[in-house]
């Protein structure tokens, strides 16, 4: 019985660390949270990734150069984001991509857009999700085509590391 009883107690603890996290009390705002970090995750490892010499590179002369994408996203975090803080002020979504040129200035442009954006992501609860706010939009209809709109770039983001003979982040990871 001693035994029994040992083992048992030595078992709790394991029982316990395989127990799932408890739920979210805001699942929606949570899962919105969740597809956001995926999406920043992968822009940010991208900036991250390519030689400064590559920022320049466009696969063909009408697209977008792969600094020009990221400073693109920089600026349309703010536009995105924005309303969903409750900001007033009004962003260009090209601004950052006029003025950002060096690698060092596109991604300290990226990380204060994404700095920006983790605020209203982090704000966000399953109450707040469904505010009507810039007219008749939800505030997260805002947030998950901001997310969208990352993961939409990432996309050729993963076509110029390719076309260089990279592999791009996400699949680095797997």
């Amino acid at each position: 019985m001693k035994l029994f009883a040992f083992v048992t107690l030595l078992c709790i603890p394991s029982l316990a660390a395989a127990q799932p996290p408890a739920p979210s009390s805001d699942p929606i705002s949570q899962s919105i949270r969740n597809a956001w970090a995926g999406a920043k995750r992968n822009i940010v490892e991208s900036a991250e990734q390519m030689p400064e010499a590559d920022y320049a590179f466009k696969p063909v002369d009408t697209v977008r150069s792969f600094g020009a994408i990221l400073a693109h996203v920089a600026g349309a975090n703010y536009v995105l984001c924005g309303p969903a803080r409750n900001d007033t002020k009004t962003y260009e979504e090209d601004s950052i991509e006029k003025t950002a040129k060096t690698k060092a200035e596109i991604v300290k442009a990226l990380n204060d857009s994404i700095a920006y954006c983790d605020a209203a992501y982090q704000a966000l609860t399953d109450k707040t999700a469904g505010e009507m706010i810039s007219g008749n939009t939800a505030r997260a209809q805002r947030l998950i085509s901001n997310a969208g709109h990352l993961q939409e770039h990432y996309g050729n983001l993963v076509t110029y590391f390719r076309v260089k003979g990279m592999v791009p982040p996400s699949s680095r990871r797997q």
